[in-house]
């Protein structure tokens, strides 16, 4: 980690995520493609941590989509298979770690140092944000993780236990908050240079550091009730925090990505730094599909028989073309058809069955001839494998397609445009990223109203977040559709009437009278889609499926001795494997922490507990009962 600290800016000038343009984040003093640690401030290293802070969140919410059964591949060896099926790798353990440690965490220290100096208070407020926000990820993956000691000159720095990060992440969120509330002198560079979160709104800010302590807050539900002064679950200081943070979609931290052709990359793994981090490890990869679980959370929640208007966006679509020998439905799930005829929309994966084992869903590929989707086999029951479709986007600056369609066969001659497939709401490059949200906010406060007994008040937060997550989605696809009229032959791309979203609110979603903790719960996993923060709730309620609707443990842990390895019977996934990083150059204090958190809990305490097969099970701090 020592190294860590030395690692800065080094593609500062190429970082232009945000709404306000390049040239604007390069006007400095010195020259922004050769800082050094003393010239690059305050101001030239914010847009560097939320970069890399923002992608080592989304890499944990790629994860997190696949852990939760809202996604899985159609391989059952790769990384996300494996996932899928509760047989846990090391997958994104390195990277949640190298994106956030070398990518922002080292910049930290400086920052707050140059910006206390110049008394840019809002830097210094933002800087406290973002390591919170940062170390809150590393608490909820991995449990334990050098924090005071992280970036300094120790070359083997000491571990945090899990009690102690979170109460450190709760005073940066406190820091953030009172340096946000302050005013700069008008000698320090406005938030607003290089600022790709919120372009410079304080308020946003703000209000995102208000919600990111009722999210830290409402982790502590295995605590029991109480005072967050001992470190119970508190009621009134979530619902106290929720009346601070966002209040309507207006309010929302949003990072604006661009669908652009650019020599802007990072210096970790050479990646555009316009685009989604959900289009570069999903998006533009064939072979990933949503599940039965989403299907029937969409088209028929909690069973009435109401189409949610955000199934066309979420579910993907292909280019086909209807026959009279099209079944009506398949594999237990309604086939649905666009209005004019030419595409055809996904059903899931059922993860409860052991449909993967036989090798199935086939990748469909394209018969340029006969110009239709076929799945390439002489297996008769894998033919109609092609009623799956995944999520493959097109890219008009990355990939160099003509739109955000994805062309399987795209420089095949006539016919190729109709080898399209849609895309899902959440991956495409310019999909928008969700850093703090008022329908994240509305399902906080439905939880805790719902836990105290007020139904009322719990619905009425639960329907305003199903509508905030509608409203947000609609404005982006008003965007997409604006830019290119040709996406609004699809309907992926549609915007949702003003009629759908009023008529599923008002007869799709139940009553004050038959809410539940169920269908709160489930709602803000389809908001939440994508986020670490599902796995968070899964592991707060043990993966209930009394409380996620139409969740199912993954049938295919029945008969892989792998997954009963990493996940033995009765327990869940709760953390990830520490990065090699560590256990190859930290070993000593990783051993030692083991020796002081596990105990028990494991047959090697203090000597390697992070290679036990099931170190996977082991709840992290908030996640247990504990003090």
């Amino acid at each position: 980690m020592k190294l860590s600290k030395y690692i800065i800016l080094g593609a500062v000038g190429a970082l232009s995520m945000a709404t306000t343009s390049c040239d604007d984040w390069l006007d400095v003093n010195v020259n922004p493609n050769t800082p050094t640690d003393v010239s690059a401030n305050y101001a030239n290293r914010l847009a560097h941590m939320q970069h890399y802070t923002w992608w080592a969140n989304q890499f944990a919410g790629q994860a997190a989509t696949v852990i939760t059964g809202d996604y899985t591949a159609s391989s059952r060896v790769s990384h996300a298979g494996c996932w899928a099926q509760w047989e846990m790798t090391e997958w994104r353990s390195t990277a949640c770690y190298q994106w956030w440690f070398v990518g922002a965490a080292c910049n930290i220290e400086q920052t707050m140092k140059s910006a206390e100096e110049a008394q840019a208070w809002h830097y210094l407020g933002a800087a406290y944000f973002i390591r919170a926000y940062g170390f809150m990820l590393m608490n909820d993956l991995y449990g334990e993780m050098p924090y005071e000691d992280a970036v300094g000159s120790n070359t083997s720095p000491t571990y945090n236990n899990g009690k102690e990060m979170y109460q450190l992440i709760l005073a940066d969120i406190d820091k953030a908050i009172e340096y946000l509330s302050m005013s700069q002198p008008a000698t320090a560079t406005p938030l607003s240079a290089n600022d790709s979160w919120a372009n410079g709104d304080v308020n946003k800010w703000l209000k995102a550091a208000y919600l990111l302590k009722a999210r830290h807050l409402n982790h502590l539900t295995r605590k029991g009730n109480g005072n967050i002064a001992d470190l119970k679950w508190d009621a009134e200081a979530i619902l106290a925090c929720l009346d601070k943070a966002e209040q309507s979609n207006a309010d929302d931290m949003i990072v604006n990505h661009r669908d652009v052709k650019t020599t802007s990359v990072d210096i970790l793994w050479g990646e555009n730094t316009e685009y989604h981090p959900l289009y570069s490890v999903f998006g533009m990869n064939t072979g990933y599909y949503f599940t039965k679980k989403v299907f029937d959370n969409l088209t028929n929640f909690n069973g009435n028989g109401l189409e949610d208007p955000r199934a066309d966006h979420i579910l993907p679509w292909a280019y086909s073309q209807k026959s009279a020998n099209t079944p009506a439905e398949m594999y237990g799930q309604k086939i649905k058809w666009s209005d004019n005829g030419n595409w055809r929309r996904t059903v899931g994966l059922d993860m409860s069955t052991l449909i993967r084992t036989q090798a199935a869903p086939y990748v469909t590929s394209w018969d340029t001839d006969n110009k239709r989707f076929i799945v390439e086999s002489t297996d008769t029951e894998r033919l109609g494998d092609t009623i799956f479709v995944d999520q493959t986007s097109g890219s008009v600056g990355d990939g160099e397609y003509i739109n955000l369609f994805y062309y399987v066969d795209r420089k095949k001659g006539e016919g190729a445009a109709n080898s399209a497939t849609s895309g899902t709401f959440g991956t495409r490059p310019s999909s928008p990223g969700l850093i703090a949200t008022y329908a994240e906010a509305c399902f906080i406060r439905a939880e805790v109203e719902m836990k105290r007994g007020n139904k009322g008040a719990a619905f009425d937060a639960y329907k305003k977040g199903i509508e905030a997550h509608m409203r947000l989605m609609n404005e982006k696809l008003k965007t997409w559709c604006s830019e290119d009229q040709s996406l609004a032959d699809c309907p992926s791309f549609v915007p949702m009437s003003d009629a759908d979203i009023q008529k599923y609110l008002e007869q799709g979603i139940g009553s004050a009278a038959d809410i539940s903790l169920a269908k709160i719960m489930t709602q803000k996993g389809i908001a939440l889609m994508f986020q670490p923060e599902s796995w968070n709730d899964m592991r707060r309620y043990d993966f209930s499926e009394e409380i996620f609707l139409n969740y199912h443990k993954p049938a295919e842990w029945d008969i892989n001795s792998g997954s009963k390895l990493t996940v033995p019977a009765g327990k869940f996934p709760r953390r990830i494997r520490v990065s090699s990083w560590e256990y190859q150059n930290n070993t000593v204090q990783l051993n030692a922490i083991g020796s002081e958190v596990y105990g028990a809990n494991t047959s090697a305490p203090g000597g390697n507990w992070w290679k036990e097969n099931d170190m996977w099970t082991i709840p992290v701090w908030w996640d247990n009962d504990q003090p």
